[in-house]
């Protein structure tokens, strides 16, 4: 009995092994270029030198993930449009294991920049600033004989990265916009165990009363490709006397999200957000919000997507410049009846992407519900409206204008060009909140508001200069007719942009050895030619304006540590 127990121990012992040995394992990781940006559509090829490739490709945020591989030794490749290949060499993966690579694509002009210097010449460090700019995340660096790898400064320690801004604006007499008081935007970001991420971030305003805005997240990347983050926001703004005595307008929002990706070709991104009112009583929604991609090609992508709130059209200029006012902050809030409501809506959109060689095209169909629209004016306003909720920071006030129901569709054109110059030509064509008629007075103005169809056709053009490493952004969107919202106001596409002329620059300023953070300059123009101002007859005889995008000048400096 001893002797058969032993040959079944001994048997075990051997087959364990045997069986752990064979467990497959996968290999993920990030895709991004130089600057830091996702590149979604890249191709990853993984291989060793005796068996064919598995090839898998990118998502929106850059991540791929090959599974079910054999133990052993890989090679990760990496390529797209308009950028040299780059290739990891010797990935040792383990049974059962999941290793991460994390791959950075160059241009043929940065890697001539990352050549080794002759000697006595002088060092150049135009490359080392595009590399911790503000924009970027985590700070890199170039190892020799090596790929870009997340820069650790010390053992143990996590990657650190922080941010204040200083910004100030125009008084815009008349156009509402930013006033002239300053704010401070700051930022600080630690990562945690390796794969978390701890943020925080808020702006804060020098005015007529305490005002601001602060957020705090965090974020988890899962070994899977998931990235499951909660945010939690709290925001005050003190409103003038004469709509409510030493009152405020305080909300809250608690955010939580995730993505996956299921089979390497359907990528699903879902959440929800809880928001809340405080302001001549108390007023809550919940905001669910998702996206589902589906791969069907190595350059096609169709997408389906569902919001409830307005996207963020400052992502594309990679710094968050806007002022702590009622005008750039969500939730969306104005008066009905003297009482605060929320704007509720429900945006469903499917788009189909294609990508050939440097150009990519987009056409979709949307449809939009929106109940308690918040528009945007702009005007001097005396007494007490019960109907306007004003903005003393911007000299700008929200109205009320009801409810909208309408489809559309949008075409999205993006081409890169040399010098590092990408452009973009979007159009669209939907229905807004317009009113017929000329100067329509406030006692009229809600019954004369209605839908209407319009067309919009946007340009875009975002550059980096390489030798004075100054970024810039210009778009002009143009409309038909005058509305008073933009077409596909949802539109989070690649042609996304604010409605007119609009301008942003980051330039970076010689740093010096008594500072050691990086400095940069800013410039926000938007609407800078102040179109699509709508005239209505105020009770007193004034003119006040309802306006898509109220006219801003801002200005200011930053410091990235």
């Amino acid at each position: 009995m001893g002797r058969k127990l032993g040959c079944v121990m001994i048997l075990l012992a051997l087959a364990l092994p045997a069986a752990a040995a064979g467990k497959p394992g996968a290999i993920s990781g990030y895709v991004r270029n130089s600057a830091g940006v996702p590149q979604m559509g890249a191709a990853v090829e993984v291989f060793t030198s005796v068996t064919q490739a598995m090839i898998v490709f990118t998502d929106a945020r850059g991540f791929f993930r090959a599974g079910g591989l054999q133990p052993g030794s890989y090679h990760v490749k990496a390529t797209a449009p308009s950028f040299l290949p780059s290739l990891r060499e010797n990935v040792s993966l383990r049974a059962g294991a999941s290793v991460l690579v994390n791959i950075t694509l160059n241009t043929l002009f940065e890697a001539m920049q990352l050549l080794p210097q002759r000697p006595g010449a002088q060092e150049e460090d135009g490359w080392k600033w595009t590399l911790r700019s503000a924009a970027n995340r985590p700070i890199l660096r170039v190892l020799d004989n090596g790929p870009v790898v997340v820069s650790r400064t010390g053992s143990g320690e996590r990657v650190l990265k922080a941010r204040v801004a200083f910004v100030a604006g125009d008084a815009a007499e008349g156009f509402g916009g930013s006033t002239g008081d300053m704010s401070t935007n700051f930022s600080f970001e630690k990562s945690l165990f390796s794969s978390g991420m701890l943020s925080l971030n808020g702006n804060l305003g020098y005015g007529s009363g305490p005002q601001g805005v602060l957020r705090a997240a965090y974020s988890h990347r899962m070994p899977d490709g998931s990235d499951p983050e909660l945010a939690l926001t709290v925001r005050r703004f003190a409103t003038p006397d004469t709509v409510l005595h030493n009152g405020a307008l305080q909300a809250l929002s608690l955010r939580l999200s995730d993505s996956a990706t299921i089979a390497d070709f359907l990528e699903l991104h879902f959440g929800t957000e809880f928001q809340t009112i405080q302001f001549m009583g108390r007023v809550s929604a919940l905001k669910p919000f998702g996206s589902a991609r589906v791969h069907l090609s190595p350059n096609t992508v169709l997408e389906y997507r569902y919001a409830t709130s307005e996207p963020n059209t400052r992502a594309a200029k990679g710094f968050d410049s806007a002022p702590a006012d009622l005008s750039e902050s969500g939730p969306r809030v104005s008066l009905v009846d003297s009482g605060a409501v929320l704007e509720r809506a429900r945006h469903q959109e499917i788009s189909l992407s294609r990508r050939f060689g440097r150009t990519s095209l987009q056409v979709a169909g949307y449809s939009d519900h929106i109940r308690d629209a918040a528009l945007t004016g702009a005007g001097e306003i005396f007494g007490s409206p019960v109907d306007l909720l004003p903005d003393v920071y911007s000299q700008t006030f929200t109205y009320n204008g009801g409810a909208l129901d309408t489809r559309g569709v949008r075409f999205v054109v993006q081409q890169k060009l040399p010098a590092n110059l990408t452009a973009t030509m979007s159009y669209a064509y939907g229905g807004v909140l317009a009113f017929s008629g000329h100067d329509p007075e406030w006692s009229s103005l809600r019954s004369r508001i209605g839908r209407q169809q319009r067309h919009a056709l946007g340009a875009k053009l975002a550059g980096n200069l390489p030798g004075s490493h100054t970024r810039w952004l210009a778009s002009y969107r143009w409309m038909n007719e005058k509305a008073l919202l933009p077409v596909d106001l949802f539109d989070a596409s690649p042609g996304q942009m604010d409605p007119y002329f609009n301008v942003f620059i980051r330039q970076p300023l010689p740093s010096t050895s008594f500072f050691p953070a990086k400095m940069e300059a800013l410039v926000d123009l938007r609407n800078l030619l102040a179109q699509g101002y709508v005239p209505v007859i105020g009770g007193d005889g004034r003119t006040l304006y309802l306006v898509q995008s109220a006219r801003s000048v801002r200005g200011g400096v930053a410091f990235v540590f």
